[in-house]
């Protein structure tokens, strides 16, 4: 009995060793490099395109700002129809709308009770008609699409701007209208503009975002500061090509022009997660005119590289007209846009490759290997080469027949932060590219057009800390031709 009682613990302490054995051998992920984006803010980094909607008095006056002195009876959208806002963003690959609910000229897109400049004293549906109403439901029935709102500091018509506290009042008055009002706001955005000759006066900024937070907890608040989305600094639509989503929010402040290259770029040493937004308008204006036409598909792609090609989302304008409807050539152009899009990365050529690295987190046996660069998780799921080799990390594709392709998508794994510092691409032994930084999103579009070869390799050459990378594209983009004149 004695025997037998011996041989049952000798076994039952080889299956826990054996057990205790297996799990350290499990190895575990590296650890984050602050600062770290949120849950909201990850969820609008991977949104990568957003819409905006300039819509008002502006459009029907031919202007771009108004003057606040605008009769409200101008404004009479008969065939407004935001259902077909909702679906020309769904098919274009937008994920959240963004209202002007009132602009500079201070006219309300909803029957606010704090002013009767608004759709209230106007024509249209005999004053009972609600633009952010008719947004916020045709946006519920699409699955897929958020709302958000634009609410301008600067206002033209109310005569309590100039004084501090009566119309920054007035102006949180109207934010918890809409916040409360409306439902779920993925985006509330804020900005400094103002004429030159405007009486001066202070905004309560800091009063207003801690409301906006009490209000809607996965709300993202757009400005030049943030606190959750930086502007880029510019609106053409670019970001630097070096964009750190890592910045010193106490070097900001809303309408200072002398940061603008600051908050193109980032800062590699900022202690604060505030990615930079990219807005710029599909026409040459913000609002509807009749005159101008949609900017032409090369312009939007070059758009598309520089803004989401540089870790940013595009924040892209598409105005509705008079009649209340986003007009058919900017529905057409927007449609080139999306099949132009899809054309050029729905197929990755990396696929067909073998993938090798210079090391693995953990070894061939752990779960950081390069394969993860090609699966369908582009967050979570990285290649990690060893802690200890701080240089000279790469990771390369063999493949048994020579690839033709112009553009290299390279995608970090942002969730631990953003790392990347210097890196470069080589095809066969060439170097066809060099950057800087990656973050959420990396495209380079080669200068010099197609190339073909067998072997691509990337270097990280400087990082943070030891980089992570979670995906890898290899594409093929029949719409750049770089040596054409």
């Amino acid at each position: 009995m004695a025997k037998l009682w011996c041989l049952l613990s000798i076994i039952t302490l080889l299956q826990v060793s054996k057990f205790v054995i297996s799990r350290r051998e499990v190895t575990t992920p590296p650890l984050p490099i602050l600062p770290l984006p949120s849950s909201s803010q990850l969820k609008w980094q991977e949104r990568e395109l957003i819409m905006f909607l300039h819509f008002g008095v502006n459009t029907f006056t031919d202007s771009e700002w108004g003057t606040g002195h605008e009769n409200p009876a101008i404004f009479n959208p008969v065939g407004l129809n935001a259902s077909q806002w909702v679906d020309v963003a769904a098919e274009a690959g937008f994920s959240l709308m963004i209202l002007t609910a009132k602009h500079h000229d201070g006219f309300c897109l909803w029957p606010s009770k704090y002013t009767d400049h608004s759709v209230a004293s106007s024509p249209w549906k005999n004053g009972r008609g609600d633009v952010v109403q008719e947004l916020v439901i045709a946006a519920r029935a699409h699955e897929g699409i958020d709302v958000g709102l634009y609410l301008s500091p600067w206002d033209r018509h109310d005569k309590r701007y100039g004084h501090d506290l009566q119309y920054n009042e007035y102006y949180l008055a109207q934010l918890q209208e809409l916040l409360n009002k409306y439902g779920s706001v993925r985006e509330i955005w804020f900005d400094g503009a103002k004429g030159s000759n405007v009486p001066n006066m202070s905004y309560y900024f800091s009063d207003w975002f801690s409301m906006v937070k009490e209000l809607q907890t996965s709300i993202n608040i757009f400005s030049d500061a943030g606190p959750d989305v930086r502007w880029v600094g510019n609106e053409m639509g670019f970001a630097g090509s070096t964009c750190w989503s890592t910045i010193n929010r106490t070097s900001l402040s809303i309408g200072n022009g002398s940061i603008v290259d600051y908050l193109n770029t980032g800062d590699s040493k900022g202690t604060d997660w505030l990615p930079a937004e990219c807005d710029v308008s599909i026409r040459k204006g913000w609002f509807w005119h009749k005159s101008e036409s949609p900017k032409r598909l090369s312009e939007l792609l070059d758009i598309y590289y520089k803004s989401v090609g540089r870790n940013c989302v595009l924040l892209f304008n598409v105005p509705p007209n008079t009649t209340g409807l986003i007009s058919e050539n900017d529905v057409q152009r927007l449609k080139e846009f999306r099949g132009a899009i899809d054309t050029i990365f729905s197929t990755n050529l990396a696929e067909s490759c073998f993938v090798r690295a210079s090391s693995q987190r953990g070894g061939k046996d752990g779960d950081f290997g390069p394969e993860n660069v090609l699966d369908g998780d582009h967050l979570w799921t990285y290649w990690a080469p060893k802690d200890e080799e701080s240089e000279d990390n790469w990771i390369e594709f063999k493949c048994i027949d020579k690839l033709r392709f112009n553009v290299i998508r390279i995608q970090e794994a942002i969730g631990l932060g953003q790392r990347i510092k210097q890196h470069e691409v080589y095809v066969d032994g060439r170097k066809v590219a060099k950057g800087t930084t990656v973050g959420h999103k990396r495209l380079h579009r080669l200068e010099k057009g197609v190339v073909k070869g067998q072997i691509v390799r990337i270097k990280i050459l400087r990082s943070r800390a030891v980089p992570l990378i979670s995906s890898i594209g290899l594409h093929y983009d029949p719409f750049w031709h770089p040596n054409e004149t």
